[in-house]
């Protein structure tokens, strides 16, 4: 039988364990391990304390360094459980073996699925018990933690409705194509950069990234007075207008948010330091990465291709497990600014770096949300990518992709790759198209399909030197391959990375 222990069984754990021995939040009831690969499980003690751990055959025996700490490693495992580990005598209950993900990001991965579209029935058919959850509890930190706040939960319908939506739908099609275990690690905040995600070392040792602090810098000198307006102007008027609002017997505005300045979610290196960092000694399969919202501006959307590639370099260096894959969502189609499809292309530069994968997701955003509700097929095609990238099966899993475009008889054509079969989604004309000449002016085209080509012309520019896909935050396009996934937005005076 399928044993679940409340959350109070990690302050039973606790008071059981060998009064000196204590074990980070993810060393817990229902934890999963990754199997395949050398598990770390680790704590503290009394220095030179001897610390056995057994599992799954195997027995390690450790001595507590004289600063406390331990870690037994533990040979590669095979996918089971539910199973028991043992640690100094004592029992941690229902623990698996499977596949390990973390996903992260802002908002949009932080999306519970309480939210999401047919929320009522998806979280009504959430029985899983092969699959367990855990979230990490919001902080900024200065320098890296040692641990996270937050339990292992058996995926339910309680556990799981305020579970991020795009890792429990990407989780749920694992589950159901690997047949193994699945263990998912939820670390994100919504509004945050990706700056804040990443080391401050990395930053440091980029020279190009040197804007990262250089920023941050004056967004500390004006926080004084930034602090100052906050508490003298904006909260009384939010005051006023919460009363004015009782008064007239209407919703409250929410109290605002405070400015940008110390122990802001926003700080460098800040949630790195706490909400990834305690995360690294345990061993995961990959991760799934939904953000850049807070980066599509004017001043940031070109350099975050420099900064992502930073930080998942970053992230594969502190656990490393090498070239882990990082899976990565596309900005989805929403009316917002001219730097949201400079954004797209930043995350479609960083698939340079190997084992990674995109999901392109234009096709189902929505033009006036920033937090589209569809997160099924979000889910789906990080899971695609997940199959073919991390489990290397033979799946088509991502659209059409830009390679190259040449002049050719007064058109452009388009030479894409995972072009197979391409057609419109709607079995109309192809749209989405511009190009344009020597002056640079973009003009709509017709695009015609040969092949794994495509041959874009428009009687308005007899000889054209550039072509472009769905260049705008909410563009109005249609190219699929044969299975239906969407092509990614380009522009061909740009390099790009199959």
């Amino acid at each position: 039988m399928y044993r679940i222990t409340k959350s109070i069984g990690l302050f039973t754990l606790a008071c059981a364990l060998n009064a000196a021995v204590k074990l980070p939040a993810l060393i817990s009831d229902h934890m999963v391990l990754q199997q395949g690969q050398p598990v770390r499980v680790w704590g503290s003690a009394d220095p030179n304390e001897s610390v056995k751990v057994e599992f799954q055959g195997q027995s390690v025996a450790v001595t507590a360094a004289q600063n406390g700490k331990w870690a037994a490693w533990l040979k590669p495992l095979v996918a089971g459980g539910p199973l028991e580990m043992t640690i100094n005598g004592n029992i941690i209950k229902d623990v698996l073996v499977g596949e390990v993900w973390l996903g992260s990001g802002q908002s949009n991965m932080e999306f519970r699925l309480q939210t999401a579209v047919n929320h009522d029935e998806e979280i009504a058919n959430a029985n899983y018990p092969m699959m367990h959850l855990f979230q990490v509890k919001k902080a900024v930190a200065d320098q890296p933690a040692e641990d996270v706040v937050g339990t292992w939960q058996v995926c339910a319908p309680a556990s799981v409705k305020g579970f991020s939506a795009v890792e429990y739908f990407f989780g749920r099609h694992l589950l159901n194509n690997l047949h193994v275990p699945m263990g998912l690690i939820e670390s994100d905040w919504g509004g945050t950069p990706a700056e804040s995600w990443t080391s401050r070392e990395a930053v440091q040792a980029d020279p190009a990234l040197k804007f990262v602090n250089e920023n941050w810098d004056k967004v500390m000198a004006n926080y004084p007075a930034a602090k100052e307006r906050y508490d003298t102007v904006t909260i009384p008027a939010w005051e006023k207008a919460v009363a004015d609002a009782k008064t007239a017997g209407k919703t409250p505005p929410n109290r605002p948010g405070g400015p940008q300045g110390t122990g802001h979610p926003n700080t460098p290196a800040g949630l790195y330091n706490a909400m990834i960092a305690p995360l690294v000694p345990y061993g995961i399969r990959g991760a799934i990465w939904y953000q850049g919202e807070s980066n599509a501006n004017e001043a940031n959307a070109y350099r975050y291709r420099r900064l992502f590639g930073a930080m998942i370099q970053d992230w594969r260096n502190r656990w490393g497990q090498g070239d882990f894959p990082f899976l990565f969502v596309q900005l989805a189609n929403f009316h917002s600014n001219p730097y949201w499809p400079v954004l797209r292309e930043s995350q479609t530069e960083t698939l340079r770096l190997a084992n990674t994968g995109m999901a392109v997701i234009h096709d189902v955003g929505e033009s006036k949300d920033i937090h589209p509700k569809n997160k099924q097929d979000v889910g789906l095609r990080l899971a695609l990518a997940a199959r073919a990238i991390a489990y290397k099966q033979g799946i088509e899993y991502a659209g059409p992709m830009f390679q190259v475009a040449t002049p050719e008889n007064g058109a452009m054509r388009v030479y894409f790759a995972h072009a197979d079969g391409m057609r419109s989604s709607n079995h109309e004309a192809i749209t989405g198209f511009e190009i344009a000449g020597a002056d640079g002016k973009y003009v709509a085209a017709e695009a015609k399909v040969d092949g794994n080509t495509i041959v874009v012309s428009s009687p308005q520019v007899a000889s054209p030197m550039t072509v472009r896909y769905a260049w705008a935050d909410d563009p109005v396009c249609n190219l699929v391959n044969q299975v239906g996934l969407p092509a990614s937005s380009f522009r061909s005076d740009q390099p790009h990375y199959q």
